[in-house]
C-alpha cells in the first residue's frame, strides 16, 4: 500500500506543478503583451507629438548653387567656393554654365576643402597657350578664316579632365546640371547624366573660339548663349534659396563701340545679360537669391590668365562678406588654398555693399 499511495501523491503533486507552471506562463505572457502594448501606445503618442511639432516648423528650404559663365574671370568663383566649403555649405543641387560648369562640376564632385584645393591648383597652373593653342598664321585675320573655330578644344579638354573627379554627371556627390546651346535648333540643352567631360566641354565651347561639341547627334556650344546665369532652372526644381556666383559685376554697362564687330559683340552681351536681369525682377514669392558678383571688370585679352591670383583673392573676400552676412555660412577660418601664395596677389577692393539681390549680368564664357 505504501508504494501505491506514494505514486498517487507524486501524480497529484506533479499535476499541481504543471497547472501552476501553465498559469504562471500565461500570466507572464499576458504581462509581457500588456507591457508591449503600453510601450507601443507611448511610442505612437510620442511620434504624433513629433509629427505635430514638425508640421508647425517651416519646411527646410531647398538650396541651389548657380555658377555663371565669365571666361578667365572664373578664377573669382574658385575663391568663393573655397569660402563655401570652409563654411560647411552643401546645397541640394548645383547648376553651371560655361566656365561655371567647370567650377561647378569640381565642387559637385568633391565639395570639400581638399576638393577646392585641387581646383585651385588647376587654375594656378593654367596658361593662355594651354587652353588657346596658337595655330600657324595666328593673328587678327584668324577671325576671318574659313574654319569652324579659332582654337581646337584639346587644351580645354585636358583642363576639364584634370578638374573633374567623376566620369558621369550622375556620379557627382551633389546633383549637378549643366547647360549648353544647340546650334541645330537653337534651344537650351540641360544635361543631368552622361559623360561629364563632354557636357562641360560643350557648355564652355565659346562661339567661334572653340568648335561645337557633338552629344547624341546634337551640336552644342557655350551654355551662356541661352542661359548664362541659370537661376530659372534652379527655381523650376523647387529651390527657394539660391546662391549665385558670378564672374563680374552684376550690372552690365555696354561699351562705346568704334568698329562694327564691337557693336555686334556689344549687342550679343546685352542679349545674354538680359535674361538674368529679367529673371531677378520676376522672382516668385518666397525665393531668395544671394549674389556674389566677382569684383570688377577686366579688359584683358580672353587668353590672359595673369589675374588669376587677384581674382581668387577678390572672390574670396567678397564671399566671406556676403555669405556670412546673409547667414549662408559662418565666418570661415583665415587660412585657405589661396593663402599658400600670399605675395602673389595684391589686395583687390570689392563692392562694400556686397550685392545680395541685384539686376544685371556678366560676360559670356
Amino acid at each position: 500500500m505504501v508504494p501505491a499511495e506514494s505514486n498517487v501523491v507524486f501524480t497529484v503533486g506533479f499535476a499541481v506543478f504543471i497547472v501552476a507552471f501553465v498559469v504562471l506562463a500565461v500570466l507572464a505572457v499576458r504581462f509581457t503583451l500588456q507591457r508591449q502594448a503600453a510601450a507601443r501606445q507611448a511610442w505612437l503618442a510620442e511620434r504624433e507629438d513629433l509629427d505635430a511639432a514638425e508640421e508647425e516648423l517651416p519646411p527646410r528650404p531647398r538650396t541651389a548653387l548657380v555658377l555663371s559663365g565669365g571666361g578667365t574671370r572664373g578664377a573669382a568663383q574658385v575663391g568663393m567656393l573655397q569660402v563655401l566649403v570652409e563654411g560647411g555649405f552643401l546645397p541640394d543641387c548645383v547648376y553651371g554654365s560655361s566656365v561655371g560648369a567647370l567650377n561647378g562640376a569640381a565642387f559637385a564632385g568633391d565639395p570639400t576643402v581638399e576638393g577646392m584645393e585641387r581646383l585651385t591648383r588647376v587654375w594656378r597652373g593654367i596658361k593662355g597657350d594651354d587652353i588657346y593653342p596658337q595655330r600657324l598664321g595666328h593673328g587678327p585675320w584668324r577671325f576671318f578664316q574659313q574654319r569652324e573655330s579659332i582654337h581646337p578644344n584639346s587644351g580645354l579638354r585636358r583642363i576639364v579632365e584634370e578638374g573633374i573627379s567623376f566620369d558621369r554627371l550622375e556620379d557627382a556627390a551633389i546633383p549637378f546640371e549643366v547647360v549648353a546651346t544647340s546650334i541645330v535648333d537653337g534651344r537650351e540643352r540641360w544635361f543631368t547624366s552622361g559623360p561629364a567631360v563632354d557636357a562641360v566641354l560643350a557648355s564652355a565651347a565659346i562661339p567661334a573660339i572653340f568648335p561645337p561639341v557633338e552629344i547624341d547627334g546634337d551640336r552644342l556650344i557655350d551654355g551662356g548663349v541661352v542661359d548664362n546665369v541659370p537661376i530659372g532652372r534652379a527655381i523650376e526644381s523647387g529651390a527657394t534659396r539660391i546662391v549665385v556666383l558670378l564672374c563680374g559685376p552684376p550690372a552690365y554697362s555696354p561699351m562705346t563701340t568704334k568698329r562694327p564687330v564691337e557693336a555686334m559683340l556689344n549687342s550679343l552681351f546685352i542679349s545674354i545679360h538680359a535674361r538674368f536681369s529679367r529673371e531677378l525682377s520676376r522672382l516668385p514669392e518666397g525665393v531668395e537669391v544671394i549674389v556674389c558678383s566677382g569684383g570688377t571688370t577686366s579688359s584683358r585679352d580672353y587668353t590672359d590668365f595673369s589675374d588669376t591670383e587677384a581674382l581668387m583673392a577678390a572672390g574670396r573676400a567678397e564671399a566671406v562678406d556676403v555669405l556670412s552676412r546673409h547667414g549662408v555660412i559662418e565666418v570661415p577660418r583665415a587660412s585657405s588654398a589661396v593663402d599658400d601664395h600670399p605675395d602673389d596677389h595684391p589686395d583687390e577692393p570689392t563692392d562694400p555693399d556686397g550685392p545680395s539681390t541685384v539686376t544685371g549680368g556678366v560676360p559670356i564664357g
